[in-house]
């Protein structure tokens, strides 16, 4: 007796670690933030340009944001010229890409934004995902702190945009100069230290997420998480750590009372005039700056990189940003590439996670000067800056806080199908709706059963169905029945009886009037798509 054949074994429908899938409410969300971001890289007069999700890997280079991470903290593959191909972990290198291939052809500064899908080959974990959204604007050509402080306004508005008020966000600043000045000084300057330097970059940028303890065991020996990893450290002695804690914190060390800047008479005139004027970023940038001039005054580019950060504290001072932009040594950006000043936008509302437990969403997007990038492609100086929104990041953390609308968006109004013989007259129905701007659809699974397409209709979210027996088509109408103002009655209806004999929020039209009742029904209930 054969043996009989072996059932084909299903196929496990399993989602990859640190993605995830999206439903019409989080996407409809997505659309809508991305519109308001797009409208205020606009109003600066940034343009679009997109960019492939994949680049020659050696067009990265070695700026990754991972190398302790397989593939270099990219996803790779290599081509049937098996050349090395990665996807791209952010926006910024392609730009740079873009801009160097198509440099004579631009104006120049080049001013643009792209939005998109990255991917990090990163250990998945809450809120970290190996795919997520990003929104970018970069200015390529211009070399004054001018444009850093544009950038920094624009990233102010932006939030603001977004619903999230002043007092609840704040850009940092930061200048990666006076970060390479430091390094200098506690002897981890020059090529050869590279690795290291990077270890202590990233170290730094963790601080809001590890606290100064975590951040001083990875600038030293390392540090284990929770789960049970180690993370190997940058080695520093006591006396190099406490170097860099020091620059870290300047500005919580010269905030306190206000005292009038040494020297500057046109400050003391002005807190003389208005013993209640508070504090301006302006003022306490250069005090920052004094501090931390006495402790690297024997490095060049760290006393340029703190008359860069003035200027900018003093720019978008003059433009009315007095609370929303501040400088900060604290922030460090992750990536190796910046050049210069680096900024951060920081969420200041606390919520809950599901366990009750208090979340500071700290970070939601950044960027930085970058003037090697595009340089490497050119052999020439081009300085540029830029800023990048997590888009998906930032959605997370306005969902927790109740700041978006995640609702369903409305379904299309469905028209049924009583008779199967006569779908044209049905479809007839549809066009019309269509040709009105008004989304519609037909039901198209088994028309046996009303009552199977009326719930159908129901999890469409549909705001109204379109029902027409051969009744109706001999006295030429049709039934809309009203499904929200339906759901409102029937919790007000105690029976099955009562629900045949009222029939709530169902009427009859004329066929000719079909587009003009529909808009009724609509207007009624506010719906709108899109």
């Amino acid at each position: 007796m054969a043996d009989k054949p072996k059932k084909p074994q299903k196929l496990k429908a399993r989602l990859p670690r640190g993605l995830e899938d999206r439903g019409p409410a989080a996407i409809n969300v997505t659309r809508q933030m991305v519109e308001k971001i797009r409208a205020v890289y606009e109003l600066y007069g940034f343009e679009p340009v997109e960019t492939p999700a994949m680049e020659y890997t050696d067009a990265l280079g070695k700026f990754l944001p991972d190398q302790d991470r397989p593939n270099e903290g990219v996803f790779s593959f290599q081509d049937d010229d098996e050349q090395w191909i990665s996807l791209r972990y952010d926006l910024t290198a392609p730009l740079a890409r873009y801009v160097a291939e198509n440099f004579d052809h631009l104006p120049k500064p080049y001013r643009s934004y792209r939005f998109g899908y990255v991917f990090r080959n990163e250990k998945p974990g809450p809120g970290r995902f190996r795919q997520f959204m990003q929104f970018d604007a970069d200015t390529v050509g211009s070399a004054t702190p001018a444009a850093d402080a544009e950038i920094c306004m624009m990233a102010a508005d932006t939030m603001e945009a977004l619903g999230i008020p002043r007092g609840s966000y704040v850009v940092k600043v930061n200048n990666r100069k006076v970060l390479d000045g430091v390094m200098e000084s506690i002897g981890i300057g020059g090529e050869e230290n590279a690795g290291r330097r990077l270890t202590v970059l990233r170290a730094i940028d963790k601080l809001d997420r590890l606290g100064e303890q975590g951040v001083r065991e990875l600038l030293g020996p390392g540090r284990k998480d929770e789960s049970g990893d180690f993370t190997k450290g940058a080695g520093l002695e006591q006396a190099q750590i406490a170097k860099i804690e020091t620059f870290v914190n300047a500005r919580a060390a010269v905030r306190g009372p206000l005292l009038a800047y040494s020297g500057d008479a046109s400050m003391q005139q002005r807190l003389a005039g208005d013993p209640d004027r508070k504090e301006n970023e302006y003022d306490i940038a250069r005090r920052i700056a004094d501090a931390l001039r006495a402790t690297f005054h024997d490095s060049k580019i760290a006393l340029e990189g703190l008359d860069e950060l003035v200027e900018i504290a003093r720019l978008v001072d003059a433009a009315g940003y007095h609370s929303q932009i501040i400088i900060d040594p604290s922030v460090v950006r992750g990536l190796e590439y910046y050049t210069g000043p680096v900024y951060e936008v920081e969420l200041l509302l606390d919520t809950k996670d599901e366990k009750g437990r208090p979340v500071r969403f700290g970070s939601v997007g950044g960027g930085g000067r970058y003037d090697g990038l595009v340089s490497r492609f050119r052999g020439e100086p081009v300085p540029a800056t830029g800023f990048s929104i997590g888009v998906s990041r930032l959605q997370a953390a306005l969902t927790m806080l109740g700041k978006l609308d995640t609702r369903p968006e409305f379904g299309p109004v469905v028209v049924t199908v009583f008779d199967r013989d006569r779908v044209a007259d049905y479809q007839k129905m549809v066009a019309q709706l269509r040709h009105a701007n008004i989304r519609a659809e037909l039901y198209l699974g088994n028309p046996k059963n009303m009552g199977n397409q009326l719930k159908y209709a129901d999890r469409r979210d549909s705001p109204c169905v379109i029902i027409q027996g051969s009744d109706e088509k001999a006295r030429g109408e049709v039934q809309i029945k009203d499904l929200i103002e339906g759901a409102k009655a029937a919790a007000a209806i105690a029976s099955n009886q009562e629900w045949r004999e009222t029939r709530p929020a169902q009427f009859s039209c004329a066929e000719a009037d079909l587009v003009a009742k529909v808009r009724e029904v609509l207007a009624r209930h506010d719906v709108t798509w899109g």
